[in-house]
């Protein structure tokens, strides 16, 4: 390499992720690329462990910006919060108006509305980047969510497309929408993962506690259900974690591994932003309050001597019951899928973006944790509807989940007559019968609020908003329109 030459895009932060979003940068056609990290020892390292790569080495963030062509592109691969923050700042110093910054990094996304609008008034373009795929897709090819502007894109898009992965000839990536739309879906694509995984492991559970099967047959179930319907990434590495064996106990290492699941927050954040936007993601939330859950061993090392059942089931089929655990969870999928996909909906409205959720569907269908089969049928059911008022009620779902009624109804009763959580499998369905309701008992609890609180209530009959004199007369009489 000479000094004279210049590089299209930089990465700033050499951590394993950053290091391989680097390398497949650099491993692309056209790509010439700028490192940079706070240790120099991590940026030779790298150098020195790939020759071959068209990287450009910067040991400060002058030098950095000199090496890049403009408009100048970096992309942030730090950790999230004042790390990040500290990265923007230091590149706003050496970057002129009209330069590129893009956070890659899981950042919540008001936090990136806040840092687009910051960095804004420099006349510098803030792109927040959503990136799946863990270590192993920022090598290979992630599924990319960027946000920002529309002049960011120009430059930014071709870039990303050349790294990105590829699924069905076309790359996981899609300019989502402006300021902090990419963080956004990113965070409901972690917290459809929350559901999913938690999903799965009670499918696991059930069959084993159902069938007695060792981990290493059940995990010959995952893989012939990975052939079918149910085939996505997170059940093929299903199939792999429940066939490996511990090399110190030659026990199954599912059964070594204490069950307390961790988390990293953006579960949390799915269900909390819901909350503010009113939007039921009961299958993420329970999914994510059952890994709150397993850690407080305190309180479960306590709880053993609660009345309850044996949680030991008797089947009599082992086969038909796999089955009706295979409908359940695909039932149940779908539900997460649906309320995740109401939730983009929901933030879109809220903070005017036009998200395209068929072309959402699509970057997912490759690169990231969730990738599965029937991402297709979810981007089928939004070109056919964009409109689609909940993804439930497009026609291929309606089916599905017809054809699993009777088995995911089964399951959700084996489970509680036996005494096995099965917290995301239930709730799915609840929601899936709430909204079949005709009439909720919504209309007690809005009576309840009116008694206590003078809250007011609607009528079904007549326009208007009412409240009743609840103590003495009982009459009723129509309230101010607080609307």
């Amino acid at each position: 390499m000479t000094s004279d030459r210049t590089a299209n895009i930089g990465v700033v932060g050499l951590a394993v992720m950053g290091s391989n979003l680097a390398r497949n940068l650099a491993s692309r056609e056209g790509n010439t690329v700028a490192v940079l990290n706070r240790s120099a020892a991590k940026t030779d390292t790298l150098i020195a462990e790939h020759p071959e790569a068209e990287f450009i080495p910067a040991y400060s963030y002058e030098e950095f910006a000199a090496s890049l062509s403009k408009p100048r592109t970096a992309i942030i691969m730090v950790k999230a919060g004042r790390p990040t923050d500290a990265v923007i700042d230091d590149l706003v110093k050496v970057f002129e108006p009209g330069d590129i910054i893009v956070d890659g990094g899981n950042a919540l996304f008001t936090d990136t509305i806040r840092r687009e609008k910051a960095v804004r008034d420099t006349g510098i373009n803030f792109v927040g980047a959503g990136i799946s795929g863990g270590e192993e897709g920022a090598l290979r090819g992630p599924s990319i969510m960027p946000g920002g502007s529309d002049e960011s894109w120009v430059t930014l898009g071709p870039i990303l497309k050349s790294i990105a992965a590829i699924a069905e000839d076309e790359p996981c990536v899609t300019h989502v929408g402006h300021d902090g739309a990419g963080h956004f879906v990113k965070m409901v694509h972690n917290g459809i993962e929350y559901a999913d995984m938690q999903l799965i492991a009670e499918a696991y559970d059930l069959i084993r506690r159902g069938t007695g099967k060792t981990p290493a047959e059940i995990a010959e179930i995952f893989a012939e259900w990975n052939r079918g319907e149910l085939e996505s990434y997170l059940i093929e590495i299903t199939a792999e974690v429940l066939r490996q064996v511990d090399a110190e106990t030659g026990k199954p290492l599912v059964d070594v591994i204490l069950d307390s699941a961790g988390a990293k927050g953006t579960g949390a954040w799915t269900v909390q932003t819901a909350l503010d936007l009113g939007v039921p993601v009961s299958g993420i939330a329970e999914a994510t309050f059952a890994r709150s859950l397993s850690s407080h061993r305190e309180q479960r090392a306590v709880s053993g001597e609660l009345p309850g059942p044996s949680g030991v089931l008797e089947v009599a089929d082992a086969d038909a019951f796999v089955e009706q655990v295979r409908l359940a969870l695909y039932a149940s999928k779908i539900v997460a899928y649906s309320q995740g996909f109401d939730e983009i909906r929901a933030g879109a409205a809220q903070y005017g973006w036009e998200i395209d959720l068929g072309a959402v569907s699509k970057i997912w269908r490759g690169g990231c944790i969730i990738r599965a089969q029937f991402l297709n049928r979810i981007a089928e059911a939004y070109d056919a509807q964009p409109e689609l008022p909940v993804l439930l009620a497009a026609p291929y779902f309606v089916e599905a989940l017809g054809r699993a009624q009777d088995a995911w109804r089964s399951i959700v009763a084996t489970a509680a007559t036996a005494g096995i959580p099965a917290p995301a499998f239930s709730s799915s369905l609840a929601y899936y019968d709430g909204l079949r309701a005709e009439r909720l008992p919504a209309a007690l609890i809005q009576g309840q609020r009116d008694f206590f609180g003078a809250h007011t209530y609607r009528r079904i009959d007549k326009d208007g908003t009412f409240h009743t004199l609840w103590s003495g007369d009982r009459s009723e009489i129509e309230a101010e329109d607080t609307h």
